[in-house]
């Protein structure tokens, strides 16, 4: 019985030190990098918003791209107005953009729309690469720049640090504002000082009409950003970060409206999991690619609520254990030390947030916030893209 137990907690303790040794990892280099050198301000962007009815956000986006710090005729503004039935094609055409209007009822998405904005970028060649911002975000006036500076250094995909616009809102946008910092900023620069790629992580990203000429885009999953990003790994592309530049966008604050977009997300992640993982630790194998590793280590790290619950049953069930046989007591140590692992990793996305004693606060609410999640996730699962409810329309 004894060995049994042993083998048990041995199970549960490996499934949770593998991610909390990677988030304490991503922690101690997680510090800032220097930004490349100022490029020669000669390359040609596309913009490309997706949007499907959002006549409520579309104008200050675009106001917002307007401001970028580039030459104006080194860059233009496609918006895709994918199957709207409101004014967003006219209202982003009053604030300045060139508008693609798109019909399909059949395969519709943000995949789809992008598939179409990167065939007629493409086709028009107007554009050495092509930036993807979502309709209600707002970016830094040096997106442009960040980005054409590693491009000219030769790297071929890249990633802006991607925020929250709203975090003022409620604990949840605080919450998840931290979040965002701990994933998107502590991983990403992680991944980078590793030489690693950060992927691509839905909002802010470019990516070279070279690139989609070697990797067609054909993402069309509930997460086809990251599911874009790892077909990239495996042609041994590498997306870089982009840390000195930002887009931030808009988190609902609603439980309803938060509930199905947070489901949508981690659905499409469970199904990249399901098919992406064996291919990409294959390539990593027999290719002895580091890209392709780093891709396949960061899929398989759950999302923090499903790793302080494989910690919660380590230390559970040790405890349990302990009562009857004090040997097994040693396990409780080991669930203690990755919980110390998860509380420096999220102190650092605290400190990045910016939030000060609001959000360390608001982290008295996260676990209320990670068991909503949990009990969220055991809910009907999504079949398909769904566009997120806007809350102030």
């Amino acid at each position: 019985m004894i060995i049994a137990m042993n083998s048990l907690l041995l199970l549960l303790a490996v499934a949770a030190l593998v991610p909390c040794i990677c988030l304490l990892g991503a922690t101690l280099l997680s510090g800032r990098p220097a930004p490349p050198s100022c490029p020669s301000r000669r390359l040609r962007f596309d913009v490309i918003v997706p949007a499907h009815n959002e006549a409520a956000v579309i104008a200050r986006t675009v106001a917002s791209l307007r401001k970028l710090d580039w030459p104006a005729h080194l860059f233009r503004i496609l918006v895709v107005a994918d199957n709207c039935s409101d004014t967003t094609a006219s209202i982003a055409r009053s604030a300045g953009a060139e508008v693609l209007e798109r019909v399909d009822l059949e395969f519709r998405g943000k995949g789809y729309a992008l598939a179409h904005a990167f065939a007629i970028s493409r086709h028009q060649d107007r554009a050495d690469a092509v930036v993807i911002i979502d309709a209600d975000s707002e970016v830094s006036a040096n997106l442009l720049e960040a980005f054409a500076a590693r491009l000219e250094h030769g790297a071929h995909a890249v990633q802006a640090n991607y925020g929250v616009l709203n975090p003022r809102d409620s604990w949840r946008t605080r919450l998840m504002t931290i979040a965002s910092a701990s994933v998107h900023t502590v991983r990403s620069r992680a991944r980078g000082r590793l030489g690693l790629s950060c992927g691509i992580v839905g909002n802010g990203w470019c990516v070279t009409h070279r690139s989609l000429e070697r990797v067609p885009f054909r993402s069309f999953s509930l997460t086809e950003d990251l599911e874009y990003g790892i077909e990239l790994g495996l042609a041994g592309i590498r997306v870089e970060f982009a840390d000195e530049a930002h887009c931030d966008a808009d988190m609902v604050s609603g439980e309803q409206i938060a509930g199905k977009q947070r489901q949508r997300w981690e659905d499409g992640r469970f199904q990249l999991i399901r098919t992406k993982t064996l291919p990409l630790f294959k390539a990593a194998i027999l290719r002895r690619d580091d890209v392709c590793f780093g891709l396949a280590v960061d899929l398989i790290v759950l999302p923090l609520s499903y790793v302080v619950l494989q910690v919660a049953a380590v230390i559970l069930l040790a405890g349990l254990a302990s009562r009857w046989e004090p040997s097994l007591r040693a396990w409780i140590w080991v669930g203690v030390g990755c919980g110390f692992c998860l509380f420096i990793y999220v102190m650092r996305g605290w400190q990045l947030s910016g939030l000060g004693a609001q959000g360390l606060l608001d982290l008295a609410r996260a676990p209320g916030f990670m068991i909503w999640k949990i009990l969220l996730m055991l809910r009907r699962r999504s079949s398909g893209w769904v566009r997120t409810d806007r809350e102030n329309q």
